[in-house]
């Protein structure tokens, strides 16, 4: 029995033949309905096999940080290391893992370039993944999208939480600073403690009653 599903190539002959001349060009980019593949460059291949930073080096596993400095950076970094660690066989080296990524997803979350490579990424790295990173309200609200086993989303969820509570604090204590100078270094304790402080200051500043130690 014929399935009701089966989808049907409309192409021409001479359609049919020009596609497979251009798949044998691997590296050119190609159209296919509303998707259009990458031109893949020689720097592109150059980082596969030779990477030259923290980004190169573990792109096959997703959005990951693009500069390896600031406080995003090391608050990431650990979990990207231990996505590394459960992602990579120890028997494939990771130019091939990052090769994969290349030609069959294009370096991208979300296009896909080929999908037997596609396929092949996804069985090896046991679908290990990051698909996105961002700040949301505030510069430290940090939303991790990562797919993994339980070990990487409790992490995750530990970054994201620790990241904002530590962020929260640096602002809270630039903000007591502005206010007076030398009252921050007398400051100790929870997040709590600092906003009641800052609310005091921001109360007396009003009042007209602000005094700076």
């Amino acid at each position: 029995m014929e399935s009701k599903f089966k989808i049907k190539d409309n192409r021409t002959v001479g359609q049919r033949l020009k596609d497979f001349g251009a798949s044998m060009l691997f590296w050119r980019s190609r159209k296919k309905g509303m998707i259009t593949t990458m031109n893949v460059r020689w720097d592109d291949i150059r980082a596969v096999f030779f990477p030259r930073n923290f980004y190169e080096k573990y792109r096959y596993l997703g959005a990951i940080p693009y500069n390896d400095c600031g406080d995003l950076f090391e608050a990431m970094e650990p979990l990207i290391i231990l996505m590394d660690y459960k992602a990579k066989p120890k028997w494939c080296p990771r130019w091939f893992l990052r090769f994969l990524q290349l030609f069959g997803s294009d370096n991208s979350v979300i296009r896909v370039r080929n999908f037997r490579l596609h396929n092949l990424l996804k069985r090896l790295t046991k679908g290990i993944f990051m698909y996105d990173y961002k700040t949301k309200w505030e510069w430290y609200d940090l939303r991790i999208s990562v797919s993994g086993d339980k070990q990487i989303q409790e992490l995750a969820d530990d970054i994201e939480y620790s990241f904002y509570r530590r962020g929260e604090r640096k602002e809270l204590k630039e903000a007591i600073l502005r206010l007076n100078p030398a009252r921050v270094k007398n400051i100790w304790g929870t997040t709590e403690n600092l906003r009641e402080e800052l609310n005091k200051l921001e109360e007396a500043q009003e009042n007209g009653t602000l005094k700076k130690d």
